[in-house]
């Protein structure tokens, strides 16, 4: 069984990545309100890529479980990036406040969970096709006979 470190590592690094790429958006909206939206999807293909990465590698070293550790790692993400958002415009960015952490924790936490969740699944798929250090293909043949 995967250890509870595997999935709180990663939901805690991908919630922090998230937060701090939400509060650097809205700090880049509010100086640059004519450029941000090339600089918005430059920073969704960055966050997409950090997880499907990570994920491929996963697969690559055969994380045990790890379908269940990106599941739970994303609704940790999602909700740690929710909080650490609204803190991180609140304190470099605006006035933001606890009124807004209700929008953050249903629909930007749904978001952030599904934007680390979709990329870790193709990242998988895509980590098998990577043969880890000292594997070749006639020793997985001979394996599965």
């Amino acid at each position: 069984m995967a250890s509870p470190s595997s999935w709180l590592l990663r939901g805690a690094v991908l919630a922090v990545v998230h937060a701090a790429a939400e509060t650097v958006r809205a700090d880049f909206g509010v100086h640059h309100p004519t450029s941000r939206t090339v600089f918005e999807a430059i920073m969704l293909g960055v966050l997409v890529a950090v997880a499907a990465c990570w994920a491929a590698v996963d697969t690559w070293h055969d994380l045990d479980q790890r379908g269940r550790v990106w599941l739970i790692s994303s609704l940790i993400a999602g909700w740690g990036a929710a909080v650490l958002g609204v803190i991180g415009k609140s304190i470099f960015v605006d006035q933001t406040g606890v009124s807004d952490l209700g929008t953050a924790l249903t629909g930007g936490a749904a978001f952030t969970a599904l934007l680390v969740l979709v990329p870790a699944g193709l990242g998988m798929l895509a980590g098998r096709w990577i043969r880890a250090p000292g594997r070749h293909a006639d020793s997985e043949d001979s394996e599965v006979s």
